[in-house]
């Protein structure tokens, strides 16, 4: 009697045992379906709907509430989309994207951009004028750390930047703030995003390997196979940003881009931009060779970024002209 009560106890454990065990696999699986569904909903772009804010009724827009606004709108877009900011996240499913963040380091990179251009040049009447100091608390909160996940994060220091550039549209529209929409502050940041996709499109295109001659010989220049998609997601973000960007200026510097015969320059820059923002209907980006069956993703986005290049070297030539 007591070993047939030994053997029923020994089955009874080895059955809950296994009970367990699969419970906990199929916990498991559950779990990592749930990340998989919530990765592909947070890797999808925001489209090229306007992401400044709606100005209320009582609210009256001057020249440069769009471009203020949409530095808000972009900063805020990256925030509050779906997922939120993934790139200083260390739980998954974030912890395992790397597109998405990537995308967002290149919104990021064009909001600073603005953001210091609006501290250095716009808000200001001429180089001795005091700067704004709201925009001189936003700008270096933009540029905070994006990998920074606690004391203090990366979102609370980007949410502080909103907050102050908050303040100062709100000056600006009430007459306390100033924009100053000339040439020369427009041609300053175009030469920087200029910079800018000069090298995203030099980066894009190493990833068939490129030559480089230099003083000290010849080296060969190639993009790791496995951050391909991260510069070309970088791009794309970048580019997306971008044009948003390029949208406000065409409003807030209608007049100077006219008298300069400078708006059908900006355009072209648009048209370009907009061509990045195709849907990518691989699921991978593709690293073909040149000539080769499969296509190259990063090629193709490196031609557009360098003709939009090209474009925006000639608005400025037009800019700094008397």
């Amino acid at each position: 009697m007591r070993f047939g009560r030994n053997k029923l106890g020994h089955n009874n454990d080895s059955l809950t045992s296994r009970t367990v065990g699969l419970a906990l696999a199929v916990l498991l699986a559950v779990y990592l379906l749930v990340c998989l569904i919530l990765g592909w909903y947070w890797s999808r772009e925001p489209g090229l709907e306007p992401v400044a804010p709606t100005p209320g009724p009582d609210t009256t827009l001057v020249v440069g509430s769009t471009t203020a606004r949409t530095v808000h709108g972009l900063m805020y877009t990256l925030l509050q989309k779906p997922g939120g900011f993934t790139g200083n996240d260390i739980f998954p499913p974030g912890v395992w994207l790397d597109n998405m963040p990537s995308w967002e380091f290149g919104v990021l990179v064009q909001v600073r951009d603005m953001s210091r251009a609006m501290r250095r040049d716009m808000a200001r009447s001429q180089s001795q004028s005091q700067e704004d100091p709201d925009l001189a608390l936003a700008e270096p909160r933009f540029n905070f750390d994006n990998n920074s996940w606690m004391f203090p994060g990366s979102e609370s220091e980007y949410r502080s930047g909103l907050r102050a550039l908050n303040r100062y549209i709100r000056r600006l529209e009430t007459g306390e703030a100033n924009f100053y929409a000339r040439a020369d502050n427009l041609a300053s940041w175009i030469g920087d995003s200029s910079t800018r996709l000069g090298s995203l499109s030099q980066r894009l295109s190493s990833s068939v390997g490129q030559a480089e001659v230099t003083e000290e010989g010849r080296h060969y220049r190639k993009t790791p196979w496995l951050e391909i998609d991260d510069v070309f997601f970088e791009a794309r973000g970048s580019a997306w940003a971008l044009l948003h960007l390029m949208r406000a200026v065409e409003h807030d510097y209608a007049d100077v881009l006219e008298r300069k015969n400078a708006m059908t320059s900006l355009q072209q820059i648009m048209r370009e931009l907009e061509a990045t923002q195709q849907p990518l209907y691989s699921p991978v980006v593709l690293n073909g060779s040149g000539m080769g069956i499969l296509a190259n993703h990063s090629l193709v986005m490196a031609n557009y970024l360098s003709r939009a290049n090209a474009a925006m070297i000639d608005l400025r030539r037009l800019l700094e002209q008397g």
